[in-house]
């Protein structure tokens, strides 16, 4: 007899197959039965209060609070982004945390306390480069961030990295030839919509919460990368080139950006069965963070297993082949 689930759609199989891997995973017991999760307490590190890390966050904390029947919501940090969130997670400070694939492949050539190097649970989404102006703003290119008031992201965030590089390519530095501050994505919001600032970098899913609500009431634009992408390109590959649509925050045109794959993380240490109970919960409540964010919908079986360079843990990858024995 031919398998029912041909007939469905695949979205509703991949759900069947998460909803089924995490019944395995918390062996078979209803949610609302004591779970062997019950008194686990966990810490998501995730970034600024408009970015889409930290929104994303919140509804995972929901979803693992419900899912694996935790005695406590886990606890949601906010944090500069990236390179903080890679640092807690060495220190034990935080349990999960998002990250960005460049900064993650750096981190993983350094050195980490035992059992705290970064594993990967899934890939979640793509991170879009911007640099944002107001839309009446003379400026078009890097090259005319020369001498402007600029905020290149705050200390110890992907951005910052990410902002020294596409700077370096367009042959500035930021000591040398602007008026940089490192803010944070509320602040760099804050200063352009008071005109503190002419422009800022920015490193989120598209669309990021605090952009819209920005273009909302001041009209911006983004800087078309074209420019700066094949020297970035060959220096790091990890980066991929996309197109942020016009419609995306109300901008004239689609420009050309680059693009950085976004992962979730833990230490190496976390026990394998609650590895894979984090996934299978965060693919079980998938439509609560397509809610929370658009940048939810790319949430995926297939594409989450793409977490090179960063290593799946093993508990994830346990998920993934339960998974797609229903697929």
């Amino acid at each position: 007899m031919r398998s029912a689930t041909r007939f469905l759609p695949r979205r509703t199989v991949l759900r069947a197959g998460a909803a089924t891997a995490l019944g395995a995973l918390l062996g078979g017991g209803a949610l609302g039965c004591a779970s062997e999760f019950a008194g686990t307490r966990l810490t998501l590190g995730t970034g600024g209060s408009q970015g889409v890390y930290y929104t994303l966050g919140g509804a995972l904390a929901d979803a693992w609070w419900e899912r694996l029947g935790l005695n406590q919501r886990p606890t949601v940090r906010g944090t500069a982004g990236s390179v903080e969130n890679l640092s807690l997670l060495a220190s034990g400070s935080v349990d999960v945390i998002f990250s960005t694939a460049d900064v993650a492949d750096t981190a993983l050539a350094g050195a980490t306390p035992p059992g705290r190097a970064p594993r990967a649970l899934a890939r979640i989404y793509d991170d879009a480069l911007q640099v944002v102006v107001p839309a009446d703003s003379p400026i078009t290119l890097l090259t005319e961030l020369r001498g402007r008031r600029v905020s290149v992201g705050a200390t110890d965030s992907q951005v910052i990295v990410a902002a020294n590089r596409l700077l370096a390519a367009a042959g500035l530095s930021p000591q040398r030839d602007l008026t940089a501050r490192q803010l944070g994505i509320d602040e760099s919001i804050a200063a352009l919509r008071g005109d503190g600032i002419d422009a800022f970098f920015w490193s989120g899913g598209l669309p990021t919460g605090g952009l819209a609500a920005l273009s909302a009431d001041r009209p911006i634009r983004l800087l078309d990368l074209t420019p700066v992408v094949p020297a970035i390109r060959a220096a790091y590959p990890v980066y991929d080139v996309g197109t942020v649509p016009a419609a995306t925050y109300g901008i004239p045109a689609p420009i050309t950006t680059l693009f950085v794959r976004n992962f979730l993380l833990v230490a190496a240490e976390l026990p394998d069965d609650l590895a894979g109970a984090l996934v299978a919960g965060m693919f079980a409540e998938r439509d609560r963070l397509v809610r929370a964010n658009p940048a939810g919908r790319v949430i995926d079986t297939r594409s989450a297993i793409g977490t090179q360079p960063v290593p799946l843990h093993p508990g994830a990858e346990r998920f993934y082949r339960s998974a797609k024995e229903y697929d």
